[in-house]
């Protein structure tokens, strides 16, 4: 018999979740390195507004980042199906519109937020100086929102042509470019804060042109832009980066409600909370990128109709992140005092690292639970499942839990509250996934029909019961 040519449909599963995972987790530390370098050389300067101050801005960046992410992968699946087809023209012209889309949002998300940062920043619990420097650090960084959008669809479009190495170089520039930015701008030139935004204004731009310059050198560049073609293409780009979109922007909403939260507590809170909120993606960048990873296996599986090994995928795709998860935790808690050290936090930030590294970190296992359940959503026709459950993640799974939290436990029971909002999403997330692998075993569900279905075992019908008359 012979052998199927994709990749995922032989072999051992764990072998490939934990080589997907590590290799794509390389190009996410990149980016997450940014933002951890920038506010590590910000406390470096020793004044607790500042590192707040970033805290707070962070989050208004990682919202505008979180739409950009959901055209990328939009420009990735449907750049991607016009080149396996050997439809080049086509593939460009859709890359066009993408482009055209993303520099556009970038245009008015960056612009929205620019006009209103004082109204943001005051509505995320910022006051006084902390409000007017990170109002200062947001009207640097925004203007290039629409570079950083195209920066990454461009790298979509370099994984929709298989070329990964290079997508990965664009990442690494961009945080390799930050990193020696920071210390010239920060100390060098005396420029603090306002060096900090500068270096990720830079940043930005060497992803752009690492990302750009390999597809005008080697896939020949974007079509001429073209209305009509631009208003067909609207709908399907929207088909695919509508839901990406909403499934991302939960994430910082959830973020945000967090952020407030802690806000009461003073801006050395604050800070130790933005040490935290960019030292858990470097932490579990691997988990991360699992989501990702482990989504072409079961993609794979599922279109070769191997409903056991789609859930075999699942099952092996949770222990590897459960046992990441131990290891992690056991890093974290060695290390904590140390990196409280060397961002020069007070005992209100040092207290909340302290409680991230002993109760969080290992609850973090929930949020892993849930990427995996996300990614066989996404991959088993059902995205729809994925956006309900993100949402419920980052709304009722976070506000009354971390509410509760600030009642009992001050600061840190809000973070704990953060964290353990997520087991009953994790659960049903998982408790989902697996019933629907079930209803398509079953023949319960059809994979090529709407999202609808029964996840419900049928009631046997009594053997002796008589119909009504």
């Amino acid at each position: 018999m012979a052998q199927p040519k994709a990749k995922f449909l032989t072999g051992d599963l764990m072998r490939h979740i934990v080589v997907m995972s590590l290799s794509a987790s390389l190009g996410l530390v990149s980016i997450f390195l940014v933002d951890f370098v920038d506010l590590y050389f910000i406390s470096l300067l020793g004044k607790k507004e500042l590192a707040a101050a970033v805290g707070f801005a962070g989050t208004v960046i990682f919202f505008n980042m979180s739409i950009t992410i959901g055209l990328m992968i939009a420009m990735s699946a449907l750049a991607a199906q016009r080149i396996g087809r050997g439809e080049e023209d086509e593939a460009r012209r859709i890359a066009t519109s993408v482009a055209t889309i993303a520099i556009a949002i970038g245009f008015l998300s960056g612009g929205f937020f620019w006009i209103y940062a004082p109204d943001v920043m005051e509505f995320l619990g910022a006051a006084g100086e902390t409000r007017d420097l990170g109002v200062r650090y947001l009207r640097i960084v925004l203007p290039t929102a629409p570079i950083a959008a195209l920066a990454m669809v461009c790298s979509g479009l370099l994984r929709a042509h298989g070329d990964a190495r290079r997508a990965m170089n664009a990442t690494l520039a961009m945080g390799g470019v930050n990193a020696v930015l920071d210390p010239i701008l920060i100390f060098g030139l005396s420029l603090g804060l306002d060096g900090a935004a500068l270096a990720s204004v830079g940043a930005r731009i060497a992803m752009l042109a690492t990302s750009l310059l390999p597809i005008l050198r080697h896939y020949g560049g974007f079509a001429p832009f073209d209305i009509n073609h631009f208003r067909r293409d609207i709908a399907p780009i929207f088909g695919i980066a509508g839901p990406a979109i909403l499934t991302n922007i939960a994430t910082p909403v959830g973020t945000a409600i967090v952020t407030r939260a802690i806000a009461p507590f003073g801006d050395a809170a604050v800070a130790g909370y933005a040490v935290i909120g960019r030292l858990t993606p470097l932490a579990f960048c691997v988990i991360f990128a699992l989501s990702g990873a482990v989504g072409p296996i079961i993609g794979q599986n599922f279109g070769a109709r191997d409903y056991p090994r789609v859930r075999e995928t699942l099952r092996k795709a949770m222990a590897f992140t459960g046992v990441y998860t131990l290891l992690m935790w056991g890093v974290l808690f060695a290390t904590h005092g140390f990196v409280a050290d060397q961002f020069g936090l007070m005992a209100e930030g040092r207290q909340l690292i302290f409680w991230f590294a002993l109760a969080v970190a290992p609850l973090f296992f929930f949020n892993g639970v849930l990427f995996v359940s996300n990614a066989a959503f996404n991959n088993l026709n059902r995205p729809l499942f994925s956006t309900m459950l993100n949402w419920g993640r980052n709304t009722l799974g976070i506000a009354p839990f971390v509410w509760l939290g600030a009642e009992w436990g001050g600061a840190p029971g809000v973070v704990i509250g953060q964290a353990a909002g997520a087991i009953v999403l994790a659960v049903l997330g998982m408790w989902l996934s697996f019933r629907l692998i079930d209803a398509y075993a079953s023949g319960r569900a059809d994979p090529d029909k709407g999202w609808k279905i029964k996840l419900m075992r049928p009631r046997p019908t009594p053997p002796f019961s008589s119909p009504r008359g």
